[in-house]
């Protein structure tokens, strides 16, 4: 098969499921095409996308402002590693400090990656800064928690899918469970080796569950009382997702499309990847201030994709979008309508238990089991009216879509939404 003949859907599935390994259940639709909002399949069928590469795509498909400053970056340098300085690294990394409100930036690729970089460093920061003893540092996170699939990762996870037969895990991690300050602070109290607390703002593979009001803050409160390091993840909340430049912004003046990100809970070690390239390309970070990134010196981490100048120039033009397109602000105006639309169907419908998020960030709940299979023909179903939706946890659909997403755009979005889901409540 020459590699630039055309593919029908079937065919494409096929060569997948033949040559690649089975680690992902995509629903049965193969793209070949992206424009913001929408996306086509090789059949040329037109889909609004609802998932954003699980909010990778914040900025829309194939931004022509991101996607620009890649070809114009790779025409002229891809990769020093960084055995080398480069042109575009330093640039990127005061835009993205001075963005954030943070001293340093240490430049990786993939979130999962990021995640595993904020620990190297928070263990490290225990031993050299705390004084906890060697080899005794704990880090507290938090149950039904997402923050990748690497063998530290999953060590901490509850998945037992993503866990079996993986082991021997990686000890250092205490699970408490989310959304509870009691449980937080008996676990900071109850152990003076704890190195940090690592939490999603909002827990997104989980089903979209926000925390009560106060959560966050109240989180960092007990942290800085026992000198305790406060990692938030917002891999996937983080940019614009949730209505906020990021959701640990909690009520800051985030209508302004130029806000500066100073959050009300700024976080010690603030964890980004996904859109912070706009989906074009992988790029993540952790970012800290200098009496806790001191601790990461020559030879202790690297990587040598990690800051390319192609990764600098393409994250640069993603955070440019974010702020000259007021996405923040969109986020938040959107996500309002739309959790406020499905609500006037969820009342009268038993299908629907309740729609919740925060943001474009949203999900709703249907009324079976994880174990059932109605979520997923659910999403069958959307996907055959024109609308690409996951499930997740089984009985949890999330509703992502691209920021750029305008009004008419969403409430036809809703539509088809409520149309699939009374086809199901007959």
């Amino acid at each position: 098969m020459a590699v630039l003949e055309h593919l029908t859907s079937q065919q494409a599935i096929d060569l997948e499921n033949k040559y690649g390994a089975h680690n992902y259940h995509p629903l049965p639709v193969v793209l070949s095409k992206g424009d913001g909002v929408y996306v086509w399949d090789v059949e040329g069928k037109k889909y609004y996308d609802f998932l954003s590469a699980y909010s990778a795509v914040n900025q829309g498909h194939c931004h022509p402002k991101i996607v620009g400053a890649m070809v114009d970056q790779a025409k002229t340098l891809t990769l020093t590693s960084r055995a080398f300085y480069n042109d575009m690294l330093g640039k990127y990394e005061k835009y993205a400090t001075e963005t954030f409100g943070f001293d340093k930036l240490l430049p990786m690729n993939t979130g999962a990656e990021a995640v595993e970089t904020a620990l190297k460093i928070c263990r490290r920061w225990a031993y050299q800064k705390k004084g906890i003893p060697e080899n005794q540092a704990s880090i507290i996170v938090c149950e039904n928690n997402f923050h990748g699939r690497t063998t530290t990762i999953i060590s901490f996870s509850n998945d037992e899918v993503a866990r079996n037969d993986y082991g021997p895990y990686t000890e250092g991690f205490i699970k408490i469970e989310y959304d509870n300050l009691s449980a937080l602070e008996k676990a900071l109290e109850s152990n003076p080796n704890v190195a940090g607390f690592l939490v999603e703002p909002i827990q997104g593979e989980a089903g979209v569950y926000v925390p009560s009001e106060g959560y966050l803050k109240g989180a960092k409160a007990l942290c800085e009382k026992h000198n305790v390091l406060f990692i938030a993840d917002e891999v996937q909340t983080g940019i614009a997702r949730t209505g906020r430049l990021l959701a640990t912004c909690g009520n800051c003046s985030c209508s302004d499309k130029n806000c500066s990100g100073t959050p009300e809970v700024k976080p010690d070690v603030l964890i980004l990847g996904k859109a912070l390239s706009g989906g074009v390309y992988p790029v993540s970070a952790v970012l800290a201030n200098d009496g806790i990134m001191e601790v990461i010196t020559p030879g202790s981490h690297g990587s040598t994709f990690g800051g390319n100048p192609v990764a600098a120039a393409v994250s640069m033009a993603a955070l440019e979008v974010v702020k000259e397109e007021g996405l923040a602000q969109n986020a938040d105006e959107l996500g309002e309508l739309f959790r406020e639309e499905l609500n006037k169907f969820i009342p009268p419908c038993d299908l629907v238990v309740n729609v919740r998020g925060r943001g474009l960030l949203n999900a709703i709940v249907i009324n079976d089991t994880e174990e059932s299979s109605t979520a997923w023909d659910i999403c069958m179903a959307l996907k055959e009216n024109g609308l690409l939706a996951k499930p997740t946890h089984g009985n949890i659909i999330r509703f992502a879509p691209p920021l750029v997403m305008n009004r008419e755009q969403l409430l036809d979005c809703v539509s088809i939404i409520i149309k699939t889901l009374k086809e199901f409540s007959k």
